[in-house]
């Protein structure tokens, strides 16, 4: 597996810049700048880095001089990086940004390879939104995956993104829509990298859910992947406490389960880091 992930791409990275946010990159490892309240902020390395050079720990500590930055926070994608990390100065967080459990799915293998390695009731649910004549495409709709998004979060009681941030996250992704006739149902942003896909979010309507309509769009993007060239299909996190039924979902496509280290701090200033780590306590 490419341990290079698409948060480390430069897309992401003007996505980010898109959202107001400062980027850097030190020793190869993309960073990014996440303000805090009282002119505050800190520095995040979103699943990297990489490589941990020599230099990297003091070059990474006078940027966030520089930036008057309290901590740098980064995620690696191995443990050798981590165990690097630490001998830097890191020490681990208790506090993730990425998922640090995802499930993968292997598309050099055939249809039915990856029918066989599905949960039997993720293929019956794909067979249902067959029978349901539930059709599959791309699109620029962008208000479609926003009104689904609406009926999403309102459903599940979680607070989405706001719209103008899927607006501007669309132009580094691609929107996959499903229909049933000619109202949609469920939508998927599923962002490109290399020959790696990763299916950053997702949306429905409950009040179509008997459809099984998510089945059939996975099902559908999966192919398409495959016919463009794709190798792997990220399905981006899953946590069995947070989000049950999304790990279920998730877990039913047959992929292989990925553990990552997890989050590590790089501490600047020890008291404005206290102050951060005791707000996020209180917010819990």
């Amino acid at each position: 597996m490419n341990m290079n992930s698409f948060l480390q791409s430069q897309d992401w990275m003007d996505f980010q810049k898109s959202l107001g946010r400062k980027v850097f990159e030190v020793a190869g490892a993309k960073v990014i700048q996440h303000d805090l309240p009282l002119g505050k902020n800190y520095l995040y390395i979103p699943y990297g880095p990489e490589l941990v050079s020599h230099q990297f720990a003091g070059e990474l500590r006078q940027l966030a001089r520089e930036q008057g930055s309290i901590f740098v926070k980064a995620e690696p994608m191995q443990d050798d990086v981590a165990q690097q990390l630490v001998a830097t100065g890191f020490q681990k967080s208790n506090k993730n940004i990425q998922p640090q459990k995802t499930v993968v799915i292997d598309l050099t293998k055939t249809e039915d390879e990856l029918l066989d390695a599905m949960h039997h009731k993720t293929r019956y649910n794909i067979r249902v939104a067959e029978k349901h004549g539930i059709h599959v495409a791309r699109s620029m709709k962008h208000e479609i995956f926003w009104e689904l998004m609406q009926k999403t979060s309102a459903r599940d009681k979680f607070s989405s993104y706001p719209k103008s941030y899927y607006e501007k996250l669309m132009n580094y992704t691609e929107l996959w829509i499903a229909y049933h006739q000619e109202t949609p149902v469920a939508a998927a942003l599923v962002a490109m990298h290399g020959d790696q896909a990763y299916y950053l979010h997702g949306a429905s309507d409950h009040e179509h859910r008997a459809l099984m309509a998510p089945y059939a769009l996975h099902w559908e993007i999966i192919k398409k992947l495959q016919v463009l060239g794709s190798t792997l299909y990220d399905l981006w996190g899953i946590d069995a406490n947070k989000w049950p039924g999304v790990t279920r979902f998730k877990l039913g496509w047959g992929g292989r389960t990925i553990e990552y280290p997890g989050a590590f701090d790089l501490v600047i200033s020890k008291p404005w880091k206290l102050a951060y780590d005791l707000t996020q306590k209180l917010r819990m």
